[in-house]
């Protein structure tokens, strides 16, 4: 049974303030790990959420959801604002998810179901926190780096694929460019975490490779 659903000023005065709490809650996970949306970015994602439900009730007299429904799309704006590409992954998809979740919960706030909100940031905290661990032995086991090895001779590729093949690593040439006498190469090389350490070790010391980055 949810409680907080009467007109009186102070309830929606609590609900708001639960709102900026719960926001408060997710936002500094976001701001712990550094992320390009952190504390008063989802506190006022919740607080917002929230009370443009409660308008929403109050000014839609025949249309509750009426300005409610222009939450979610006023999200995806904020969403796509955080997501980036990156070297060889596109970044940012966790951070504009949990954008997507923190307003669900501030409008489940907005329309009284505290306990329904509640529980939705802990499961937020959760999936955040506790698995973390397993995306981290994923990596470990499954490794995808993107290569940039520079050479000097268009036959030294098959040299690389040497390399690559010898730490027991998939490999794909994705882009090469020759400059002033310098091969560049780029290469998708997906593996276990400490195959890449001891492929980085060769790359140092081997006379055919001038430069390489990842």
């Amino acid at each position: 049974m949810e409680f907080l659903q009467d007109h009186s000023i102070q309830n929606k005065l609590l609900l708001i303030f639960i709102s900026v709490i719960l926001g408060l809650f997710i936002g500094t996970e976001r701001e712990y790990r550094n992320k390009s949306a952190g504390l008063r970015t989802f506190i006022l994602i919740c607080f917002g959420s929230c009370l443009f439900t409660i308008l929403s009730i109050k000014i839609g007299a025949n249309d509750h959801d009426r300005i409610a429904a222009n939450i979610i799309t006023g999200i995806g704006f904020l969403g796509a604002g955080v997501i980036f590409k990156g070297d060889n992954k596109i970044d940012g998809i966790t951070t504009a998810t949990t954008i997507w979740a923190t307003a669900s919960i501030g409008m489940a706030v907005g329309s009284g179901y505290v306990y329904l909100s509640l529980l939705g940031t802990v499961l937020v905290l959760l999936v955040l926190n506790s698995l973390t661990f397993f995306e981290r032995f994923i990596d470990k086991v499954h490794k995808i780096r993107e290569y940039k090895i520079a050479v000097t001779d268009y036959h030294d590729i098959s040299h690389c694929e040497a390399l690559f093949k010898n730490h027991q690593l998939k490999f794909s040439l994705s882009k090469q460019q020759y400059t002033q006498g310098n091969l560049s190469t780029t290469w998708i090389v997906t593996g276990k975490n400490t195959r890449h350490e001891a492929l980085m070790k060769n790359l140092m010391t081997d006379d055919k490779i001038i430069a390489y980055q990842f």
